[in-house]
Formats: structure tokens, C-alpha cells, sequence
């Protein structure tokens, strides 16, 4: 595959902004076009066609997916700069919750700083990706992810039909570009994700107020500011409402109580929904050819989105097929890339790739899925308790033994940088990969997923620490080698039920081996199971694999 960071054109464009941003030019002189949207969808010719049947007939995840068992994911854009967590473009503008509380005290009201400013004040200035993409290929990562936009609506690209992106306004870098190349240059499978189809419902708070205090009745900056409104600004050309979104779910007049406004909120504009807007029929069609643009000028190998079966209707179904058949074309012919979704219905699954959101499956999977999280929340956090590298890994062995791939969203702080914990999380999976990688890349579900007597817990409950025993087993399988996990470090001898010779498929053991240890392994193996004698010295920490060779 031929990576496309960025077309000449749009260079030269990126490029002539970026100058008149720094020259001595007046503001008056800078503009950001932006290219008309087309006036129909095209999709790329090829085999698929945008409908659910002809996805889920042709459609097969491709095994360099399978294979790889472990993505990171750099879910980094300006929500990153207040340091306080996932959602704070929607949520500074809700009064009384914490993140609004913090805008308060860091910037100033919004109806006088909004998060557009947070935008321009996102620099990246500690930025190192390659230091950052080797840290991530030490720790096993063998596909890269980065943000492309997140419902904030701001594209972290060289945007030919958004210009409220990275290369105009903050940064003034393709964040994606950069990625992309430096990923494929350390032989990395590149990603991108999508979260901007519901910006729409829920960045509507920008149009709100507060309903108590000083400030009482005072619409935010969504609502006050117009294209017009930034002559002479550091926004000069750009228009807020391309940004926030048309005003589609508009708080009304009249609110007096924090909670009844909270209330409102959650009732008419959060609720998730892949329904196009029916105040702005255009966002549906920009969404298409934004995401479009992206898939064409980067070439991505894995398209995230963070979508409940496919947004928009046709539209979704048409991106799908346009990014499948670009794929093929873009690889000789061979289908080659990855391209998620959540919620899918039975019928609907064989068409694209299941993610799963902080949770993952509860046994093996007929087709291989994909699972997201991160430790600790998608936008950085100064001050949040990570999960632990043992947390990470058991996470990771139990995706990997129900047929699935994780992937690992590490935050990064506004300005680029990652703080020391997440840095000695990344080197504890460095030292545990380098030992036991090979009962995880490459390897498929084994004729069970594993046993013990922890169950794993489903959705959100699953985010937390498993108290996970000596007991619980997880496998996997590669040539003709079965590989044994066992998810606490063990205070005794091991009993293994699933490998007794009186299971079906069983065969009679050869070798058991601890991997990374040249000490002996001492086993015995009977009808019921298989009993591995607790070793001398443990090779490391969190997580053991056996290997075992049949006769």
C-alpha cells in the first residue's frame, strides 16, 4: 500500500494559511476555503454495493486483523487541553456540572470563551510522535489509531470540506498525515477513528445558558457569534455554527433550575441516535464526504466508527461500500481493510467488524471482533487512577482468546506528551510482550476460551479491576501448540480441567513449557486435566503462559 498523508494541493493550501497566520499580513487577509460539497454521492467502483446484502455476502475480515491482536489508539485532540476528561467541549456547557465548574475558574464564562478558543489554544507543542510510536511498538502494538474527529466536530486533518480543522486552527499540523506516515514507517497498520456523525445533537449545549446565578439567561457563544462577528480575530473567516452545528435542539427561554435544565438536555439532545438532523439536511452529506475525503487522501488500513449499526441510513451503507471498494482498488484487488461499528444486529454483523466499547465478549466469537478501552479516560485526565499493566494484559488475554483484537487508547495531554505513569504502563506491557508475545500474535481461538471460576463482567463493569484467581485460564492456538494463560500469579501447583485426556480433542501432551523461563517445567497429565507445578522463579510479572506441544 502507498501511504497518501496529504495531497499537493491541499499542501500548498496548508501551507499559504499557515503563512499568512504567521506573516505580517493583516487578519484581514486570511481565508479558509473550503471545497464545495459535491452534489451527489459517488462511491468507488468495485464488487461492493451500498446495501446490507451485498456487504454481509462479500465481506471477510482480512487475517493481517487477526493477527494482530493489539492497536494503540491516540484518541488526542483539543478536549485533551482542560486536562478534565472525556466529553468537555458538550459538557463546559452544562452549568453545574464539574467540567463547566473548571471552564469557570481556567478560562471564563461561556458566552465569552467557548470551546472554539480551547481549539486555537490546542498547540501540540510537546508533540514527539516517533518517540511516542516507538514506545507504542515496544508494548506490542502492531496497527495504530488515531482521532480523526470526535463529536466535537473539529477534523484533525487537512480537511477538504471542513475548515474547522488542525491545519487552520490550533496546532496548525496534520495530526492525521503525521501518524500515518510515521506509523507505516515502523511497519505499522494504520487507523483512523469517527465520532463526528452525532456533533450534531450533542454539542447543542453550545447553544445554552445558564439558568442560575450572575450569568443567568445568557446564551453561550454558539448561539451569539456569526461568521461576521470574528473580523479581525484569530478566527477571522471561520463560522462558529460550521463548528457547533446548526442550532437543531435549542434549549428554550425560561429555565430557572440547573437540574430542570440538566433534565431537558438529557431528554431532547443526548440521547444517541443515528438519525440524520432534521433541522440541517447538509450534515448528513458532509459527514459522507468528510469521512470520504479522510479514507481517500489517507489510505487507512482500519476505519473506527463510533456508530450503533451505520449512521444516516443509505449514507452509512454508502461509505461502507466507497471505503471497501477504495481498499481493494488501493491493494491490487485484495480486500484488505478493517472497518468497525457497535450494536450490530445478528444479520447485520458479517458486514463489518464488531467493536465493542470497555467491554468485549463473554465467549468465542464465530467472527472476529474488535474491542476498545483505555486506562483511564478517552481525553486526558490530570490526576485519574490508570489501570494497571496486569489489568491491561488480562484484558488483553481474554479479547485475544475469544477471537478478538483490543484496542488501547493511551491519552495524551493537550500539548502532546504523556505523563510518567502511562509511561511506565507502556514499558511494564514492553518487558511482558517481549516474553510472551508468541502465544498472542498470530494465534486463534483454541476449542474453548478458557475456564475458572471468575466470570468476566459485561458493559461498564467490566472497565473495573477482575479479581481474577490462579484458577482462571485463558488459551489460544497456534500450529498445532496450545497456550496456556494463567491470569494471577500462581501461589501453587496449576490444575488445567480443559486439558485432561478425557475431553474430546485432547491428545496427549509432549512438553509443557513456561514461557521465558529456562527452568524445567514439572507437569503431569491425567484424565481430568493437566497439573502444572508451581516454578521456582517467575519469568514475570501480572500474567504466566505455558506453552504445550502434543505428541
Amino acid at each position: 500500500m502507498k501511504p497518501n498523508p496529504i495531497r499537493p494541493a491541499r499542501a500548498a493550501t496548508a501551507l499559504a494559511v499557515l503563512l499568512l497566520t504567521t506573516s505580517s499580513l493583516p487578519l484581514t487577509a486570511r481565508e479558509y476555503p473550503v471545497d464545495p460539497l459535491p452534489e451527489t454521492r459517488t462511491i468507488a467502483e468495485g464488487p461492493f454495493e451500498a446495501t446490507w446484502a451485498s456487504l454481509v455476502d462479500q465481506y471477510r475480515c482480512p487475517e493481517w486483523f487477526r493477527d494482530a491482536k493489539l492497536g494503540i489508539w491516540a484518541h488526542w485532540s483539543a478536549q485533551c487541553v482542560p486536562e478534565e476528561g472525556d466529553w468537555y467541549a458538550r459538557s463546559m456547557y452544562i452549568q453545574g456540572h464539574d467540567q463547566y465548574e473548571a471552564h469557570l475558574k481556567k478560562y471564563d464564562h461561556p458566552s465569552e470563551f467557548g470551546f472554539m478558543e480551547i481549539d486555537n489554544l490546542w498547540k501540540a507543542g510537546k508533540w514527539d510522535p516517533e518517540a511516542l510510536m516507538d514506545l507504542f511498538v515496544a508494548a506490542g502494538a502492531k496497527f495504530f489509531v488515531s482521532l480523526a474527529n470526535h463529536e466535537d466536530n473539529f477534523d484533525c486533518y487537512d480537511s477538504r470540506y471542513h475548515a474547522w480543522n488542525s491545519v487552520n486552527v490550533g496546532p496548525k499540523r496534520d495530526i492525521v498525515g503525521t501518524w500515518a506516515r510515521i506509523a507505516r514507517e515502523r511497519g505499522l497498520r494504520f487507523g483512523v477513528s469517527n465520532h463526528s456523525s452525532h456533533a450534531w445533537h450533542w454539542f447543542q449545549t453550545a447553544y445554552g445558558y445558564d439558568a442560575e446565578g450572575p450569568m443567568a439567561g445568557v446564551r453561550y457563544d454558539a448561539y451569539t457569534l456569526t461568521k461576521a462577528d470574528g473580523k479581525g480575530k484569530w478566527w477571522e473567516g471561520l463560522d462558529p455554527q460550521d463548528l457547533y452545528g446548526k442550532p437543531s435542539i435549542v434549549i428554550p427561554d425560561g429555565f430557572t433550575s440547573t437540574k430542570l435544565a440538566h433534565r431537558w438536555h438529557d431528554t431532547n439532545n443526548l440521547p444517541w441516535t443515528e438519525l440524520a438532523p432534521p433541522h440541517d439536511p447538509e450534515f448528513a452529506a458532509k459527514w459522507f464526504f468528510r469521512l470520504q475525503d479522510l479514507i481517500d487522501s489517507y489510505q487507512p488500513d482500519f476505519v473506527y466508527l463510533d456508530n450503533g449499526e451505520l449512521p444516516f441510513g443509505q449514507v452509512g451503507l454508502d461509505i461502507v461500500a466507497h471505503y471497501y471498494n477504495q481498499n481493494m482498488a488501493a491493494n491490487g484487488g485484495k480486500l484488505d481493510g478493517v472497518l468497525t461499528a457497535k450494536g450490530l444486529s445478528g444479520a447485520h454483523r458479517p458486514a463489518v467488524t464488531q467493536a465493542w466499547e470497555r467491554s468485549a465478549a463473554g465467549y468465542i466469537q464465530e467472527l472476529p471482533f474488535e474491542a476498545e478501552t483505555c486506562i483511564g479516560q478517552w481525553h486526558y485526565k490530570k490526576g485519574i487512577e490508570y489501570k494497571t499493566t496486569g489489568h491491561v494484559l488480562r484484558i488483553l488475554v481474554d479479547i485475544v482468546s475469544k477471537n478478538g483484537t483490543l484496542l488501547l487508547s493511551i491519552p495524551q495531554r493537550g500539548d502532546g506528551s504523556i505523563d510518567d505513569e502511562e509511561l511506565a504502563i507502556l514499558e511494564g506491557m514492553a518487558d511482558w510482550i517481549a516474553v510472551n508475545g508468541e502465544g498472542i500474535y498470530g494465534t486463534r481461538p483454541w476449542r474453548v476460551f478458557g475456564e475458572g471460576p471468575t466470570e468476566m463482567p459485561r458493559g461498564r463493569a467490566a472497565d473495573a479491576p477482575i479479581p481474577y484467581t490462579q484458577e482462571d485460564i485463558r488459551y489460544t492456538s497456534k500450529d498445532g501448540a496450545v497456550y496456556l494463560f494463567v491470569l494471577a500469579v500462581p501461589e501453587e501447583a496449576v490444575t488445567a480441567e480443559e486439558l485432561g485426556l478425557d475431553h474430546e480433542g485432547v491428545g496427549e501432551i509432549a512438553s509443557v513449557r513456561l514461557l521465558g523461563s529456562g527452568e524445567k517445567t514439572e507437569w503431569s497429565q491425567g484424565g481430568t486435566s493437566l497439573r502444572i507445578e508451581k516454578p521456582l522463579q517467575i519469568p514475570c510479572e501480572n500474567v504466566l503462559a505455558y506453552r504445550i506441544d502434543f505428541k
